[in-house]
C-alpha cells in the first residue's frame, strides 16, 4: 500500500499523521507507520471530494475519542475510522467494501494481528448501513461517530449538506432531490439513530430537526 513518493499533504494533516503513527505503535505494527499514514492522507485529501475528506477523518476521530468509554477496543475503532471511507468515489456504490479490502491489505502489511485486522474490515463494512447489532458496542461507536454530524448545529448541518450535493454534482437535479429525500426518510423512520447514550443524548433530537429541514426544503421545491 504505502507510496513513499506521495506528498505528506498539507501542514494541517501534520496532526493527523502523528495521530496515525502512535495508533499504529499502540496496535504493535512491525513496520514503520508513516508512509501508511501518508498513504492514507493522499487518499482523504482526492480532488473528487467535498465532504469525505481530512476534516471528516478528523472529526469522525475526535468523536470516537469522545465515546471511547463505551467502546470494548477503541483503538480498534480508531483504525476502523481511518479505513472508513479510505476508498471514496461519489459514482460507485462498492466504497465501503473497497476500503475494508484495503484496511486487509495495509494492516496486514503492517504485521497488525491477523484477529484485529479482520475486526476493522468488519467495522468498515458496517458502515455501509450504520446498523450495528445489539451489544456490538465497538460497531455502535464507529456508526455514532460517522453519523454525527447529523446532530451539528444547523448552520454546520446545512455546509454538510452542500458538500454532499458538492460530490454529487454529476447527478441531476431531480435525481439528486428524490434521491437525498429517500435517504433522510429513512433516516427519519429510524427507532434510533444513535446507538450510544452519550451520541444519544447530544445528537438525537438535533439530527431529527436537521433532517426534517433538510427534506422540507427538497420536498418544497419538487
Amino acid at each position: 500500500m504505502p507510496n513513499t513518493s506521495a506528498a505528506a499533504g498539507p501542514p494541517a494533516a501534520a496532526d493527523l499523521l502523528a495521530d496515525w503513527t502512535a495508533l499504529l505503535h499502540r496496535c504493535g505494527t512491525g513496520t514503520d507507520p508513516e508512509p501508511y499514514g501518508r498513504e492514507l492522507l493522499r487518499r482523504w485529501a482526492e480532488p473528487q471530494r467535498r465532504y469525505h475528506t481530512t476534516d471528516h477523518l478528523r472529526a469522525v476521530l475526535s468523536h470516537v475519542d469522545t465515546l471511547a468509554g463505551h467502546a470494548d477496543a477503541p483503538d480498534t475503532v480508531r483504525l476502523a475510522a481511518w479505513f472508513h471511507d479510505a476508498v471514496y468515489r461519489p459514482d460507485r456504490s462498492e466504497n465501503e467494501e473497497r476500503s475494508a479490502a484495503l484496511a486487509v491489505r495495509a494492516l496486514t502489511e503492517a504485521a497488525l494481528p491477523a484477529a484485529r485486522v479482520a475486526e476493522v474490515a468488519r467495522l468498515v463494512r458496517l458502515t455501509t448501513t450504520h446498523r450495528p447489532a445489539p451489544g456490538d458496542r465497538d460497531g455502535e461507536v464507529l456508526c455514532d461517530a460517522d453519523l454525527a454530524v447529523l446532530g451539528g448545529t444547523p448552520e454546520a448541518y446545512a455546509a454538510y449538506a452542500a458538500a454532499v450535493r458538492a460530490e454529487y454534482a454529476f447527478v441531476p437535479e431531480p435525481d439528486f432531490r428524490a434521491g437525498r429525500a429517500a435517504v433522510l426518510r429513512r433516516l427519519l423512520a429510524l427507532p434510533a439513530l444513535y446507538r450510544t447514550p452519550a451520541a444519544r443524548e447530544r445528537f438525537d433530537a438535533p439530527a431529527r430537526a436537521n433532517l426534517a429541514a433538510e427534506l422540507g426544503l427538497l420536498e418544497g421545491s419538487e
